[in-house]
This record gives structure tokens, C-alpha cells and sequence, in this order.
């Protein structure tokens, strides 16, 4: 009886719990999937990567022009983000200057500009210019890279590029 009593007690607490969490995420408008996850208060996007190209065969997401108005240029360090996601990278429209970002996958970091947005294929945040993502894949075999890591970069002074380890002592 005693042992029946406490696993009911044991179930309302987590029915309490469950409910709770569930009103929580409506309230503040966030969602979980298994695509694109946001860290609570740093405001990492976690999803996959891909690369786009307007100028290479089979690249056909994208144009020459990005949605800040600059030219698609494969040896810059960019990147396209999500669509929805453009009010986190400071809006990313035209005649405005880019957003930042710094990009974790792969055991690399880099930090992009941020110069254009699309409706990505389904489960990607983010698709790379053709040198960001020779860097994570050089050999561009990958094709989709999971768990990247997309941090917003506050300021517009940042270097684009490779990020270098910090050795701690």
C-alpha cells in the first residue's frame, strides 16, 4: 500500500513537472526539435550545415546576390542563415551591415559574416560559402555537417575566419 502510494506520488510529480516545463516553453515561444535546438541564455542555435554555391553545378539554393546586397563571393568567410532566424543575426537585409558569428563543428571554429538568409532544406540553420566550408570539410565530402554550433556575435568589429585554440595552463 505504502509502495503504491509513493509511485502515485511519484507520477503526479512528474505529470507537475512535465506540464510545467510545457507551459514554460509556450510562454517564452520556445521550441525543441530534433533540428534545431537554442541553449537556454547563450543563444546557441545547435542544427546541421550544408554548403551553397550559385556558381557550381547542383548548388541551386541561393543566388549572385545575398540579402544584405553583396555579391555571392565563395573565398569570403560567410554564411547563410535560416530565414527565421534572421532577427538573431541583427536582420540581415539590404543596404544594412552583416551580422557575425562564431561556428563550432567539427573540432574547428571560425567566425562568419553573416550576409544572407534562405528557406534552407529542412533540419539545416545554416549553409556556408564555399571556403568556410572547405574548412570544416575540405575535402567537401561531408555534403551535411551535424551539430554545428551557431553562436550570434554581438558588434560589427569582428575578423572573419579561423579561430585559434587557447592552450589553458
Amino acid at each position: 500500500m505504502v509502495l503504491r502510494l509513493s509511485a502515485a506520488i511519484c507520477g503526479v510529480g512528474i505529470a507537475f513537472l512535465c506540464s510545467s516545463v510545457a507551459m514554460a516553453r509556450s510562454e517564452i515561444g520556445v521550441t525543441h526539435s530534433p533540428t534545431v535546438d537554442r541553449a537556454a541564455f547563450a543563444g546557441t542555435i545547435v542544427g546541421a550545415a550544408s554548403m551553397y554555391n550559385p556558381y557550381r553545378p547542383g548548388y541551386r539554393e541561393g543566388g549572385a546576390e545575398t540579402a544584405s546586397g553583396e555579391h555571392y563571393d565563395p573565398s569570403a568567410w560567410a554564411a547563410a542563415i535560416q530565414i527565421n532566424l534572421r532577427e538573431d543575426f541583427g536582420g540581415v537585409r539590404r543596404d544594412q551591415s552583416a551580422g557575425y558569428a562564431l561556428i563550432e563543428g567539427m573540432n574547428k571554429k571560425a567566425i562568419v559574416k553573416i550576409n544572407d538568409v534562405g528557406p534552407l532544406k529542412p533540419g539545416r540553420i545554416i549553409d556556408f560559402d564555399e571556403r568556410t566550408m572547405r574548412y570544416f570539410d575540405p575535402t567537401l565530402q561531408v555534403g551535411v555537417i551535424q551539430n554545428v554550433k551557431v553562436t550570434p556575435l554581438h558588434g560589427k568589429d569582428w575578423v572573419p575566419g579561423p579561430v585559434a585554440e587557447t592552450e589553458s595552463n
